[in-house]
C-alpha cells in the first residue's frame, strides 16, 4: 500500500515536469515561426447563420507557458459574416499601444504552435443578446491601456472580467488562467468568473474561490490548488486539470 501510495505521489510531482517540458520544448526555437493557423473549432460564418459566442485558451509561449494559458474571447452576432475576436496582450503596451486587441488573428488560431482548448461554445437565438452584453463588458474593461504578466491585469483578468459581467456564458477559466483572479478596482471579494461562486482575493496573490461550476481553489502566489466537484478532478499548477474534462 505504501509503495503504491509512493508511485502515485511520484506521478503526480512527475507530470509537472513533464508538462514544462513540453511547452518549453515548443518555445526552444522560434516561437514566432510557429504554428498560427486556424484550429478547426469555430464554425463557418458562412454556413452558420446563428449568433456564436466562443472562449478559448492555449499555452502562451516561452517559460511563461510552463506555468499559463493565454485565454480570448470569440462572438458573431447572427447573420453576421465573420468573427470578431477580443483579447489582451502585453506586446507593445509599453510603448503606447491598447492592451485590448481586436482581431489579431482568427477567432480559433492556434497561438505560436499551441492548439487552444474550447472553454465556451454557445450558439442559437438567445446568444445575440450575449453578444451585447460581452461587447459591452469589453468595452467596459477598466485596464484598456495596462497590462501585467504577473499577478496581473493581463490576458486572464480580461476573459475573467467578461465572465463575471456575463455570467451567462457559465465560463469556468482553467487554474492555470493566472491573472483570472486579479480582482478588478483592488477589490478583496467578488464573484467567481463563471458567475456561480465567490472569491476572495489579495491582488490575485493569494485567496480562494468557492463555485459550483469551478469547484474548490486556492490561490497561493497565483498558483492554483484545487478540486472540481461538478465534473470530478484535480488542479494543479502548470498542468491544469486532472480528470473530466
Amino acid at each position: 500500500m505504501r509503495r503504491r501510495a509512493a508511485a502515485a505521489l511520484g506521478l503526480l510531482l512527475a507530470l509537472p515536469a513533464l508538462g514544462g517540458c513540453a511547452v518549453l520544448e515548443r518555445a526552444r526555437g522560434g516561437w514566432w515561426q510557429l504554428e498560427r493557423g486556424p484550429s478547426g473549432q469555430a464554425p463557418d460564418p458562412a454556413t452558420t447563420r446563428e449568433a456564436v459566442v466562443q472562449v478559448y485558451a492555449a499555452r502562451t509561449v516561452g517559460w511563461r507557458g510552463v506555468f499559463a494559458v493565454h485565454t480570448w474571447i470569440a462572438v458573431k452576432p447572427r447573420g453576421a459574416p465573420a468573427f470578431t475576436r477580443y483579447e489582451v496582450i502585453g506586446w507593445g503596451v509599453d510603448r503606447g499601444a491598447p492592451a485590448v486587441r481586436v482581431n489579431r488573428t482568427g477567432p480559433d488560431n492556434h497561438w505560436f504552435g499551441a492548439r487552444p482548448t474550447r472553454l465556451v461554445d454557445l450558439r442559437g437565438p438567445r446568444v445575440d443578446a450575449l453578444v451585447a452584453k460581452v461587447e459591452a463588458a469589453v468595452a467596459a474593461y477598466p485596464y484598456p491601456a495596462s497590462y501585467r504578466t504577473w499577478p496581473g491585469p493581463n490576458s486572464n483578468t480580461f476573459t475573467a472580467w467578461v465572465g463575471r459581467a456575463v455570467p451567462e456564458l457559465g465560463l469556468a477559466l482553467p487554474p492555470t488562467a493566472i491573472g483570472k483572479d486579479w480582482l478588478p478596482h483592488g477589490d478583496v471579494v467578488g464573484p467567481a468568473p463563471s458567475g456561480t461562486g465567490v472569491q476572495l482575493s489579495l491582488f490575485g496573490l493569494a485567496g480562494v474561490l468557492v463555485s459550483w461550476d469551478e469547484g474548490l481553489e486556492l490561490n497561493l502566489f497565483s498558483l492554483v490548488f484545487g478540486v472540481d466537484v461538478k465534473r470530478p478532478a484535480l488542479k494543479l499548477p502548470l498542468v491544469g486539470r486532472l480528470g473530466a474534462s
